[in-house]
């Protein structure tokens, strides 16, 4: 069975040729990076408010949409999840699975 970050993003892939008036992903697609960053944003941003008010359920469904926003970005910049994971692999192994690299 395949991970549901990359059905999502064959699915928001697929949606690309949707319709932009019934499809909220081909309108995101149609309307390019700026609007779609912007909704990344949006949305991280309520993940964190709903952390700073301890609200556990809100961080869940916060955390749903913004892999949702996240994903629509990855297909408009033609990033595949592989790639990410690719590059989560590569930080594991320099770094640990919890590791981050350090700033420059």
């Amino acid at each position: 069975m395949t991970h549901p970050l990359d059905r999502l993003h064959r699915g928001v892939h697929l949606a690309r040729s949707d319709a932009p008036g019934e499809s909220r992903t081909a309108q995101l697609l149609r309307d390019g990076n700026p609007k779609i960053a912007k909704k990344v944003v949006e949305e991280a941003t309520e993940v964190a408010l709903d952390a700073v008010v301890s609200d556990r359920d809100g961080v869940i469904r916060e955390s749903v949409d913004l892999l949702y926003n996240l994903t629509v970005l990855w297909v408009w910049m033609g990033i595949t999840p592989a790639e990410v994971w690719a590059e989560m692999e590569q930080r594991e192994k320099a770094h640990g699975i919890a590791g981050k690299l350090p700033k420059a």
